[in-house]
C-alpha cells in the first residue's frame, strides 16, 4: 500500500488552500501559531502543483518582550522547510483612539498588503464563530454578524471551514513546532474572553456551537451583501450634488439606514455607532425642525429638504 504524502489533517488544510490559491504571487501572513504555520505549509504544497509563488511575511508588532526573537525563529522554521519568509516590523498607532487589538490588526494587515498581491490569512471556523459572537455583543446589525469574508481582496481566508484543532493536528503531522502567543490567553482582549466562553457555552448546551455560528455568518453575509448592493444603487440616485435628499424617508428601513451610512462614509464620517446613525436618520424620518446632529469630526444639518455634512 502506497504511503500517503500527507496526514489526513494536513491534507485537509492543503486541499482547502489549493481550492482558493490564486495564480501568480501571494503573501501568506504567518504569526508562528498553528493556524498560520499550517496555512503556510498548505500553501507550499498547493503552490508546488499550481506554480504559484508563495512568500511568507511574519509581522513583528514589537508589543511583547522578545518579539523580534520569536519572529526570527518563525522565519527559520519556514526556511528549514524551503518556504521563503521575511520579518516586517510595524509600529502600532494608538493615536486614532482604537484599542490595542484593533490598532495591531490594522498595522498587520497594512504590512501584509503592502506588496499589492493577494494575501492569505489563517483564520479558522473557530475564529469565525468568535467573530459572530463579538458581533452579537456589539449589537451592530447583520453586517457585523456576517463575520469575516472568505474573499475580500486582497485578503483570502482559505481555512474558514477548517477547525482550529485540525490546524494543530496538521502541524503535528508536518512535524513543525508552533508558537503560542501569550496574547491569545490574555483576557484583557475581548476576543480572548469570547474564545474562553465558546467552549463553556457548548458544554452548557450539550453541542458544539461553533459550526452553527459559522453557518449563521455565511447566511448573514448573503443577506448583507444583497442589501448593501441595493442601497448602493438607490443611494446614488438620492444625492443632490454631495448632499442627501430627505425623500429617502420613503425607503424601507433596511435600505434607508444603509443609504445614510454610505453617504456619511463618502464624506469621511466613519466608523459610526448605531446611536449616531439613528440620530442622523431622525433628520430624515422625524423632521420637526430640530437642530444639527454632532458626529465624531462632523456635523449634519437639514435644510431645504436635503441633509448637509460639515467637517469640524
Amino acid at each position: 500500500m502506497a504511503r500517503r504524502e500527507l496526514g489526513p489533517a494536513a491534507l485537509e488544510v492543503a486541499q482547502a488552500v489549493a481550492a482558493l490559491l490564486p495564480a501568480g504571487e501571494v503573501v501568506v501572513g504567518v504569526s508562528g501559531g498553528a493556524d498560520s504555520l499550517a496555512l503556510a505549509l498548505g500553501a507550499q504544497w498547493a503552490a508546488a502543483r499550481s506554480g504559484t509563488v508563495v512568500r511568507c511575511v511574519v509581522v513583528d508588532h514589537g508589543l511583547q518582550a522578545g518579539s523580534a526573537d520569536v519572529a526570527a525563529a518563525v522565519v527559520r522554521r519556514l526556511d528549514d522547510r524551503g518556504v521563503h519568509a521575511e520579518v516586517r516590523r510595524v509600529a502600532v498607532d494608538l493615536a486614532a483612539g482604537e484599542g490595542l487589538e484593533s490598532a495591531a490588526r490594522d498595522a498587520r494587515l497594512d504590512a501584509l498588503a503592502a506588496d499589492g498581491v493577494p494575501v492569505l490569512l489563517g483564520h479558522t471556523l473557530d475564529d469565525q464563530a468568535e467573530s459572530v459572537l463579538l458581533g452579537l455583543l456589539r449589537g451592530s446589525g447583520v453586517r457585523s454578524l456576517a463575520g469575516m469574508a472568505q474573499v475580500r481582496p486582497p485578503f483570502l481566508r482559505p481555512l474558514l471551514t477548517i477547525r482550529r484543532a485540525t490546524t494543530h493536528l496538521a502541524c503535528r503531522e508536518w512535524g513543525i513546532e508552533h508558537w503560542s502567543d501569550p496574547h491569545n490567553t490574555d483576557d484583557r482582549f475581548a476576543r480572548v474572553r469570547v474564545r474562553n466562553h465558546v467552549g463553556a457555552l457548548g458544554e452548557a448546551l450539550g453541542r458544539d456551537v461553533a459550526p452553527a455560528l459559522a453557518r449563521s455568518a455565511a447566511l448573514a453575509r448573503i443577506d448583507a451583501d444583497y442589501l448593501d448592493g441595493l442601497a448602493l444603487g438607490v443611494g446614488a440616485k438620492a444625492l443632490d450634488g454631495r448632499d442627501l435628499r430627505a425623500d429617502v424617508a420613503d425607503l424601507p428601513d433596511a435600505i434607508r439606514l444603509r443609504v445614510v451610512r454610505d453617504w456619511l462614509a463618502a464624506h469621511g464620517v466613519e466608523p459610526l455607532g448605531m446611536v449616531h446613525l439613528q440620530a442622523v436618520d431622525a433628520l430624515v424620518t422625524s423632521w420637526k425642525g430640530q437642530g444639527p446632529v454632532d458626529l465624531p469630526g462632523a456635523r449634519v444639518h437639514r435644510s431645504d429638504g436635503t441633509l448637509h455634512v460639515t467637517r469640524v
